[in-house]
């Protein structure tokens, strides 16, 4: 899954720790999400969500793109 979670840190000032306490997570858990190695759990993508004031959508995006279904293995 990607995400704009850095750029959007960036546009506040925060970091990673920093968020990661805003949203009651760990600073390993937000570095793993923006480095695309774990993918939040519904609750926590919606607080992330409302950390910055946006849409899920407007965070996260599936790996192959927008729109686009993931393919089946």
């Amino acid at each position: 899954m990607k995400n704009s979670l850095p750029a959007l840190r960036a546009d506040r000032g925060w970091s990673q720790a920093e968020l990661a306490e805003r949203v009651g997570v760990s600073r390993q858990t937000i570095n793993a999400i923006e480095n695309g190695r774990y993918d939040p759990s519904l609750p926590l993508a919606f607080t992330l969500a409302r950390a910055f004031g946006r849409a899920i959508e407007g965070i996260f995006e599936p790996a192959d793109g927008p729109g686009k279904p993931r393919s089946r293995q």
